[in-house]
């Protein structure tokens, strides 16, 4: 995890090389089977929107903005970016970390196979 402006949940079953944000595999869901209210919430840009993963008695938080242009679409993947990019995959923007700020402690729980990781998304106006 060396992405130095994105974190990313997907529910591929499989990394690439090339996926230096990725934070967890086999999610449940991608952004477009998260609850619709949660959806039209983070399409205000008021929206304060936090995803938090946790993983036995750790967590992290990454927070963010939502923006009117989010559509939650992507049926697989979710990404939470520092920058102000949008498309079916994200998340939120204005992220105030990627993969690259994750302590490294939590990074080597994340690479254990057998490890779970609980996510919670929420949006707060």
């Amino acid at each position: 995890m060396n992405h130095r402006t994105t974190i990313m949940l997907t529910t591929d079953h499989e990394l690439t090389l090339r996926g230096d944000c990725i934070a967890a595999v086999f999610s449940e869901k991608g952004l477009g089977g998260i609850n619709p209210n949660l959806r039209n919430a983070a399409k205000n840009e008021k929206a304060r929107i936090t995803l938090k993963l946790e993983i036995g008695d750790q967590s992290l938080e990454v927070h963010g903005k939502g923006h009117p242009d989010l559509t939650w679409e992507d049926p697989a993947d979710m990404v939470a970016r520092k920058s102000e990019y949008i498309c079916p995959r994200t998340l939120m923007i204005k992220a105030d970390l990627a993969s690259f700020d994750v302590p490294r402690g939590f990074v080597d729980q994340l690479k254990n196979d057998l490890q779970q990781v609980s996510v919670t998304i929420t949006v707060e106006l």
